[in-house]
């Protein structure tokens, strides 16, 4: 009878261990939450946008003023590898290569859509599977309708 008794004791005191860290972990509060209650949440994401668009700025600006400017007709010239151009360079690109690019883009990104998916396909399950299949076909139908209508082919 002291066996039964011992052993639903430290099932008890197990029980009270588990959910007493398991209440622990799950109301730790994010570490921007501890800064300040009166704070807009926004606010982190209004800082980081400022200091990139200042980044960008000044990456784009300082150059542009610290740069020696010293003109050559020589530095004028365009570079073609180091063989005299033949042509005129400011000559347009055919419609073409610009569908392409763009195909290019688009397909690409929807390809990247895959990674996100892949690593959240376990929680995902069967409705995540089942709207990626449905991605897929309208991935297919758009891939076949450009082949089809020739926005492969290089003319």
């Amino acid at each position: 009878m002291g066996r039964a008794r011992d052993g639903a004791g430290a099932k008890a005191v197990y029980a009270t261990y588990v959910e007493a860290s398991y209440s622990v972990r799950r109301r730790t509060t994010p570490p921007l939450a501890k800064l300040s209650e009166n704070m807009n949440p926004y606010a982190p994401v209004g800082i980081f946008l400022g200091v990139a668009l200042l980044f960008a700025l000044a990456f784009s600006i300082v150059p542009g003023l610290a740069a020696k400017k010293k003109p050559n007709a020589v530095k004028s010239e365009a570079y073609e590898c180091g063989v005299e151009p033949t042509s005129d360079v400011s000559g347009r690109f055919p419609v073409r290569f610009y569908l392409i690019a763009m195909l290019f883009v688009v397909f690409d990104v929807e390809a990247a859509s895959f990674y996100p998916w892949a690593v959240q396909m376990h929680a995902l399950r069967t409705f995540g599977l089942l709207e990626m299949i449905v991605f897929v076909v309208v991935l297919g139908i758009g891939y076949a309708y450009v082949w089809r209508k020739g926005g492969f082919q290089w003319r």
